[in-house]
């Protein structure tokens, strides 16, 4: 699954660290979700959507199917 989560915590200036922190998750967890390699829970996902002021499609797509 795609996402922007990056670009979305770098235009506040935040850390990996301080994104955990809004979200009482780990580092680790804010690095797996922006390399790919972990997708967010719904409950973590609507987190995310309410912290940057968008919706759940705005942050993640589903990678086209081949």
């Amino acid at each position: 699954m795609n996402n922007r989560l990056r670009e979305l915590r770098t235009a506040r200036g935040w850390t990996q660290a301080d994104l955990a922190d809004h979200l009482d998750v780990s580092r680790q967890t804010v690095n797996a979700l922006e390399t790919g390699r972990y997708d967010p829970s719904l409950p973590l996902a609507f987190k995310l959507a309410r912290l940057f002021g968008q919706r759940i499609e705005e942050i993640f797509q589903d990678e086209p199917q081949q």
